[in-house]
Parts: C-alpha cells; sequence; structure tokens
C-alpha cells in the first residue's frame, strides 16, 4: 500500500462525488472520483486502488457487478458498498461475494471515516503480517510445499519459485536423480493461481515410443487394434494446468517433433483423430543430465531445448546442502514415526555424525529411505546406525576390521522383521518382498551352520 492511500469512489451522483473528494482532502486521502462504475473499472486495471468505494446501483455496472470485476483483478482490495437502496438482501450478496464493509445512505462523513481508516489500517495490518511472516519462513529455512532447507541455493530456488508461479512459462528442472525435482515442480504448480487445475506427471523414461503416443495424446475409436473406445490422453487431461515431463532426455527423436509441436501450438491430436484441441497447458521438464549436453551430442532437438529453457532451476546435491541434512532427517523421522506409530526421536550423536560426513549419491531420496527403514525398525526412542549399516563410511574413516558382513546383516534385518511380525512367515515375506520358500531356505540355512 502506498504511503498516502489511493482511493476510489465510484458513484453517479455528481452532488455525492463532489462531497466524498471534499472528504477524501480533509482526510488526506489521494482519491479519485467516477460517475461511470466502467471508467473505473478500466482505471483499476491500469494504476490499481487501495480501497474501492461504490455505490451499489449504478447505470451500465452496479456495484456487485463492479465489485466481481474489480475482484478477479485483485482479490484483496477492501471494497466497501454504498447504497440509498439498503436492505439485508444487498448486504448478504455483497458480502457474500467479498465486500470488506456495507454502509447505507444517507451516512455520517465522520462514520464514513472512521470506517475508511479501519479498513486501511486493517489492509496495512495484513500486509504487514504476510512480511513478517515470509521473513520468518526465510529465517527458518522453510520453502515451499515441504521443501526443507536453510541452504543459500535452496533459499534461491525458493525465491525464484514464488517469481514465476503464476507466469505460464516453461521451466526446465535439472539435478541428479534424488535432489527432489518432481517436488520443486509441484511447488511450482501449488503456488500458482491456477493451483487448482491438474498437475500431470509423465514418467518418459518408463514407456516405450509406441505407448507414449498413446498414453501422451489419447486415441480415438478404432485408431488401432485394441482401441474398442476414444481415450483422453495425458495432455488433454492436463488442460489448464501443468504438464510434467520426468527425465525429459529420454524422449525419441520422433516425440522431440510432436511435442515441439505442442508446446508451440498448445494443441493435440488424438491418434487416429483429426480435431486439434486446445490444452493452455504449463510444460515443466526435469532432467539429471543437462539438456544442452544432450542438444551438443545430437540426443536432444535444439529447437526443443530452445522452446523449454524460459526459465531453468539447478538443484544442488545434498552432499552440496549438508548443513540441510538435519533439518530433512527431522522432517523424516517425524513423519515416519508418525506413519508407523513408533515413539521414535531421531539418531544418536554418533550415528549424526556419519550421516553429515556421507556423500549420499542418492541424495535426498536415499536420505529418505534409510530414515524410512531404521523408525520401521527401531527398538527404542534413539535409533543408532549401526542397525542396518546399510551406509558407506566416508573416504576419510578407516575401515573397522570388526564390520558386519552383508550376509549378517541380511539376517539381522530378516530377524528384526520377524520379531515385528510375531515370528510369522507370511507377513514377513510379504514385507521383504521375497517367496516363502525362500524365506524358509535362508532360515534353514541359518540353523544348520549353527549361527
Amino acid at each position: 500500500m502506498s504511503e498516502q492511500p489511493r482511493i476510489f469512489f465510484v458513484d453517479d451522483d455528481p452532488k455525492a462525488g463532489e462531497l466524498l473528494l471534499r472528504f477524501a482532502r480533509d482526510a488526506a486521502f489521494s482519491a479519485e472520483v467516477f460517475r461511470d462504475p466502467q471508467a473505473a473499472l478500466d482505471a483499476f486495471r491500469t494504476r490499481g486502488a487501495d480501497l474501492v468505494v461504490s455505490d451499489l446501483r449504478m447505470p451500465g455496472l452496479t456495484g456487485i457487478e463492479l465489485l466481481q470485476a474489480v475482484r478477479e483483478i485483485d482479490p484483496e482490495v477492501p471494497f466497501v458498498i454504498i447504497t440509498g437502496y439498503a436492505n439485508v438482501d444487498d448486504a448478504i450478496e455483497a458480502l457474500r461475494l467479498g465486500a470488506t464493509d456495507f454502509i447505507k445512505k444517507p451516512f455520517d462523513m465522520e462514520e464514513l471515516q472512521r470506517r475508511i481508516e479501519h479498513t486501511l489500517e486493517h489492509r496495512a495490518l495484513q500486509a504487514e503480517n504476510r512480511r513478517l511472516r515470509a521473513a520468518l519462513a526465510e529465517v527458518r529455512g522453510e520453502l515451499p510445499e515441504g521443501m526443507i532447507g536453510s541452504a543459500p541455493a535452496m533459499q534461491a530456488i525458493a525465491r525464484r519459485i514464488d517469481k514465476i508461479a503464476d507466469i505460464r512459462c516453461n521451466v526446465i528442472i535439472e539435478g541428479e536423480s534424488g535432489t527432489g525435482k518432481e517436488l520443486v515442480a509441484r511447488a511450482i504448480h501449488a503456488r500458482s493461481h491456477f493451483a487448482d487445475t491438474p498437475f500431470v506427471v509423465i514418467d518418459c523414461g518408463a514407456l516405450t515410443e509406441t505407448l507414449l503416443e498413446s498414453e501422451l495424446f489419447g486415441h480415438e475409436k478404432g485408431a488401432f487394434t485394441g482401441a474398442t473406445a476414444a481415450r483422453t490422453g495425458l495432455l488433454e487431461s492436463a488442460r489448464g494446468g501443468t504438464v510434467f515431463l520426468d527425465e525429459i532426455g529420454n524422449i525419441s527423436a520422433a516425440m522431440q517433433i510432436k511435442l515441439l509441436r505442442v508446446i508451440q501450438e498448445q494443441q493435440i491430436t488424438r491418434v487416429g483423430g483429426n480435431t486439434p484441441i486446445d490444452i493452455d497447458a504449463r510444460f515443466i521438464v526435469a532432467t539429471n543430465r543437462p539438456l544442452e549436453t544432450l542438444v551438443r551430442e545430437g540426443r536432444f532437438r535444439e529447437d526443443l531445448f530452445h522452446r523449454l529453457n524460459v526459465i531453468r532451476l539447478q538443484l544442488p546435491p545434498l552432499r552440496e546442502r549438508r548443513e540441510d541434512i538435519p533439518a530433512l532427517i527431522r522432517h523424516f523421522v517425524t513423519h515416519y514415526a508418525r506413519h508407523y506409530g513408533r515413539d521414535v526421536q531421531g539418531f544418536d550423536a554418533a550415528s549424526m555424525r556419519r550421516l553429515l560426513q556421507h556423500d549420499w549419491p542418492g541424495n535426498v531420496r536415499e536420505l529418505q529411505n534409510l530414515v524410512e527403514r531404521h523408525v520401521a525398525l527401531a527398538d527404542g526412542p534413539v535409533m543408532q546406525l549401526e542397525e542396518l549399516g546399510d551406509l558407506r563410511r566416508p573416504e576419510s574413516e578407516a575401515i573397522d576390521a570388526d564390520l558386519p558382513t552383508l550376509a549378517e546383516l541380511e539376517r539381522r534385518y530378516i530377524e528384526k522383521v520377524l520379531d515385528r511380525f510375531g515370528h510369522s512367515r507370511e507377513k514377513t515375506a510379504a514385507t521383504l518382498g521375497i517367496n516363502k520358500s525362500t524365506l524358509y531356505r535362508k532360515l534353514q540355512s541359518w540353523r544348520r551352520t549353527g549361527d
């Protein structure tokens, strides 16, 4: 809000306009008076206002219609309705549609001034609260929609997300596997004004070219053998929302051409169909190899790269943001303790030192999986990393000759799962993802060797 609040008075009565203009000068407000509500709306689109005060009954746009139009431009600007035809229904309708206040004609100018000052003070307080919350979130290292970390690189990404969220521009997210590329894509979508529209994830590495085309574009009935009914494709189902293409570098050259056309024209045509379908979607793509490298290698079209490369985000590997590891561990421990019903607080000091020293080739996903396993098998509130021993020791540490073998680790793990399920082999095998016969053979072999 500006230092001198700008108020738009909208009333087709010229005497009311003059009175309100005098009032504004006396009250040290910057005021503009409009007899034509459409002119007021055009001015609001151009330069905005800190408060709109409008009559209810006017030729052209009514006060209710002006309120609705202003709300589409700025959902938060205060809007006060004035009417000489006041009744309960008018008040309820105006407030239901987002009016901040409602005042009847004839009104006392001092009362109107009090109402306006109260409204502007409330708006200023809301703005200050938002600013303080944002500052506090930055101090705490809070990032959008589940992102966690205080590392400078992550804070920079959070700021970039806020800048681009409402813009339907294409985005490339680069980073190693497990760094959270899909999480960032979801955060961009969730922060946008179209967050209630579809967010469609397409794993480009999990589909063959033929299947990918059918999944992306859908098909008409009879398009190919087995197409007994028309099917909506993923791109069509994302209409008005966001398409997230994971591992975009895996798609073929032929599919790259088709995707380029879709992004340029914002239209798709179903397999076997002839009618273009508008999608109006934002494209966010992810890759664990820089697309510029794939372009130089001749594996990715340069024109498609430039079409996608409006905004590029580079996610750092976890080894380059080690200061975020404790916060990530706390988050995952809390989540999985609640999920598995465990009374777990975290790791002991020695384990935390090892966790901080690890290079994390699998990044955040590797850390998350490790914490989940430990919480699921925890015997007490404080966990020790040696319980599973599945963490590679840093090169700076000497190799301990007393470390258990892989076979011993497997046995310990299986025995813990057996204990957890009251020695039910069926539940244990299902949890481990092995056959009951395989589990039985392992148990028998340990008995024969006297282990």
